[in-house]
């Protein structure tokens, strides 16, 4: 679940926190008050764009955290295995900082990109407002809608389907690839032939280039080191006139003035030892050059291979393995180009064969998802008729079309009749924001038993709604809520009386600013915000009665969930 919502310098708030409980969170406020703003700080930290637009005029920057508590093992895995930090206690914390020049996002301290923030914010939390509502009047996805209901249960068929359609596809592709006259079918072996001789001439091994970098880097360090042994000891030898044959009679020259001069022993005795060491110094490196393993045959032999490597590697693929997997493509193809009409026959069985089995995964498909429809429907029916729409009917419209792909040959659309006598008809064809807001809700009744996330944020989709309708989509949240964490902005009483815990998001001022201010009410403050929400400012009594009324009437629906 989502334990905290913490916001600095987002435009209208200068910082705020919200410490968030399991089942109904409420915010409420004012129109204009921030409630929109709270949203886009979290959709920024779930990785929506970044605009700088948002940051507090005269601060430097914007920052959004979300802390999260990750208690079942299976999500532990499954973020562990996007290689996602955790910390002990199993709490996870999301960072966005915006900048006037940059934006960061981290995970538990750690830099990550958008893309992982996204994947990861997908086993988490699900944010619903009035865009997501807009996307259920897309076909496009109702299939994806009808195999999450379905769960698990189409996983392996699934699994198996895309695998048998990029099989399928690759066979199609060959076979169309050998619809070619004579001349080109020339051409196109002659290429083969010469690009598998070439790969083949070379001779290249998996991992060759990299042992043979490491061992020419090797080389050529010990053939400086050998060129620089062999100045040294030029420079030392006597036989080349070297610094021993002068020091060896200065040393001489110095025994002979230490005889007259006592005074110049020392000096004496320090020079011959100087000659001494460095007489040991030329042995120890005439020693070296004869045990160096420098081979100039070798090196020359060894730079030249890493040339034949780097050209093939150059040619055909950054690696040995995708080179060598391009020959045994080649080898293939070149069979396939030496008797076409025999490799178009094969290829033809084949493709055949791969159709069948697509074929019969896709009608095995097609059986669990018609009857997956008929039991979805009459859930649908069902939800559609606790929130109001007590004529309503819904279908699963299920067709079945021509040519396979990667998830079967169905096509699904959800149709609808809100009222009695009328039509089953598209969702698009629906014009109520306050309907599209209690079908999204319905739906998501359904679809909340089969996944897994346990944070839901709806933001606004009461809009459109009143009286015992309102009355039923509150109930419809208290039950939902049961299960999940919601979080929900809302303008009306009912939904409001609902909740488990209830944060006014208010508008004030602080030295000559406005500032948003959001504050978690104690039991008597939420009596009074729902009375503002019953009557406006005119906070009477009667009205404060009402709200109390209300709550009462909402602890009691509660309580028979």
């Amino acid at each position: 679940m989502l334990e905290s919502i913490t916001v600095k310098n987002m435009a209208l708030i200068k910082e705020a926190q919200l410490e968030l409980t399991e089942g109904l969170n409420i915010l409420s406020g004012e129109t204009g008050a921030g409630k929109s703003i709270l949203i886009g700080s979290v959709n920024s930290c779930l990785g929506a764009k970044a605009d700088k637009s948002m940051i507090r005029e005269g601060a430097e920057y914007a920052l959004t955290e979300l802390v999260f508590r990750i208690e079942k093992p299976e999500l532990l895995e499954a973020i562990k295995a996007m290689e996602l930090p955790v910390e002990e206690d199993g709490r996870l914390i999301i960072s966005r900082r915006i900048g006037q020049k940059s934006s960061s996002l981290r995970i538990c301290g750690e830099n990550v990109s958008v893309r992982q923030v996204r994947d990861l914010a997908a086993l988490l939390i699900d944010v619903h407002g009035q865009h997501e509502h807009q996307s259920l009047l897309h076909a496009s996805r109702h299939l994806e809608l009808l195999d999450a209901y379905l769960g698990g249960e189409i996983e392996g068929e699934l699994a198996q389907i895309t695998e048998l359609y990029r099989e399928y596809s690759s066979l199609k592709e060959r076979l169309e690839s050998l619809e070619m006259d004579e001349g080109r079918r020339d051409r196109e072996l002659s290429l083969a032939e010469y690009e598998i001789n070439e790969i083949e001439e070379a001779g290249i091994r998996p991992g060759e280039e990299a042992e043979l970098e490491e061992e020419f880097r090797r080389m050529k360090k010990g053939r400086d080191a050998f060129e620089h042994i062999r100045k040294a000891e030029e420079l030392l030898s006597e036989e080349s006139g070297g610094a021993l044959e002068p020091l060896g009679r200065a040393v001489q020259e110095l025994r002979n003035a230490a005889s007259a001069d006592e005074e110049l022993e020392d000096c004496s005795v320090s020079l011959s030892d100087a000659e001494g060491m460095l007489r040991d110094c030329l042995r120890e490196l005439s020693d070296h050059l004869e045990d160096s393993r420098f081979d100039p045959g070798h090196f020359a032999e060894t730079e030249e291979r890493l040339d034949v490597i780097r050209r093939i590697l150059a040619r055909y693929g950054p690696d040995e393995e995708t080179v060598l997997a391009f020959l045994e493509k080649r080898r293939a193809e070149a069979e396939e180009l030496k008797d076409l009409d025999r490799s178009r026959e094969k290829l033809g069985a084949e493709l055949d064969k791969c159709k069948k089995k697509l074929d019969k995964h896709c009608d095995a498909l097609h059986e669990k998802r018609t009857k997956a429809s008929k039991a979805l429907e009459e859930r649908i029916r069902n939800e559609l008729t606790e929130l109001n729409f007590l004529k309503a009917d819904f279908c699963v419209k299920l067709e079945t079309t021509a040519q396979p792909g990667p998830s079967g040959r169905d096509t699904a659309e959800f149709l609808i009749s809100l009222n009695p006598g009328e039509k089953l008809r598209p969702l698009k064809d629906i014009a109520s924001g306050g309907e599209l807001s209690r079908i999204m809700l319905a739906l998501k009744s359904v679809f909340a038993e089969k996944d897994a996330i346990d944070t839901l944020i709806f933001d606004e989709i009461d809009s459109g709604i009143s009286g015992r309708t309102a009355w039923k989509v509150a109930e419809k949240m208290g039950k939902l809520s049961r299960s999940r964490q919601l979080i929900c902005i809302t303008h009306l009483p009912q939904i409001a009386s609902m909740a488990d815990s209830h944060f006014l998001i208010e508008k004030g001022e602080a030295e000559g600013r406005t500032e948003t201010e959001i504050s978690r009410l104690t039991d008597e403050e939420e009596t009074r915000e729902i009375a503002r929400m019953l009557a406006g400012d005119a906070v009477t009594d009667t009205v404060l009665a009402n709200a109390k009324q209300l709550k009462c009437e909402a602890c009691e629906v509660k309580a028979g969930i």
